[in-house]
């Protein structure tokens, strides 16, 4: 992609250094070498994958492979084949394929089994629009009680501020690739939704993206779980301690546009979008 206009060449100036892909440094440093060499991003992720042993059975193929008409999620559960164009949204997404292998497959079986049911309509239905919310926009964060308290209640002071060494405790994973997508270019107000998992439930073996793929792919076959109801918590992702060097000056936490106070009763719910649909 030597030959890439300059806009779009800026576009793929990826900061592997960034916190929020430390765990997907190593394969995304491979693939994007392989990109800026001229491999379409198909390629690229096949070959790394190839390389690795991993998703074996599955293909990254070319989006014109993906038959006019035919759904997405529907082609990639029949064929085992992705369809992935020449951009970072599909570069991001090949890269949690090749991280997340069991949750990837888990959620593109639920899209597909919806599809199967309902069909494609102007409306995705609940399930549907809940998983995309977390293909797209979604993390797993594993922290102490108190900061999952603090975080469902909105208390942005406890979470970040009064209780900030607790973070020490905690681990996220990112998970949507277009929130990776946006993050190339960081700004304060970008929010993921995640799936808050308290430490003290015993989700401590959770040491590793390998293990949390599993575990987290299970829990979506899991009643308990409801993922049709959305059992996501947003947070302003560059609040957390170590991802933002501004936010060690606490006055990062007072912009009442990005830590937004819990909705009062008054205030009607607003559903929660996919990342497509984010304005």
């Amino acid at each position: 992609m030597d030959n890439l206009p300059a806009e779009l060449a800026t576009d793929w100036a990826i900061d592997w250094q960034a916190p929020w892909l430390a765990q997907l440094r190593e394969l995304g440093q491979q693939a994007h070498a392989l990109v800026q060499g001229g491999a379409t991003v198909a390629s690229a992720l096949q070959q790394v994958a190839a390389a690795h042993g991993l998703l074996q059975g599955w293909q990254f193929v070319d989006q014109q492979q993906l038959p006019a008409g035919q759904a997405y999620e529907a082609f990639i559960r029949n064929q085992r084949c992705i369809p992935t164009r020449d951009n970072l949204h599909d570069f991001f997404n090949g890269l949690i394929w090749l991280h997340w292998p069991r949750l990837k497959q888990q959620l593109n079986v639920l899209q597909a089994g919806e599809i199967e049911r309902q069909g494609v309509g102007a409306q995705r239905g609940r399930l549907r629009d809940s998983v995309t919310v977390l293909d797209e926009n979604g993390g797993l964060l594993l922290a102490p009680q108190a900061l999952c308290e603090a975080l469902r209640e909105k208390r942005w002071q406890d979470l970040f501020v009064r209780q900030r060494d607790l973070w020490a405790q905690a681990q996220f994973f990112p998970i949507g690739h277009a929130l990776l997508e946006k993050l190339v270019q960081p700004r304060k107000a970008i929010t993921a939704h995640v799936i808050c998992v308290p430490l003290e439930q015993g989700s401590s073996p959770i040491t590793s993206m390998t293990a949390a793929d599993g575990w987290l792919s299970e829990q979506l076959l899991s009643a308990a779980c409801n993922l049709a109801n959305k059992p996501y918590l947003p947070i302003p992702i560059l609040g957390i301690p170590g991802w933002c060097h501004q936010n060690q000056n606490f006055s990062f936490y007072d912009d009442s546009l990005v830590f937004r106070a819990p909705r009062t009763v008054q205030t009607p719910q607003q559903p929660v979008l996919p990342e497509r649909d984010l304005a």
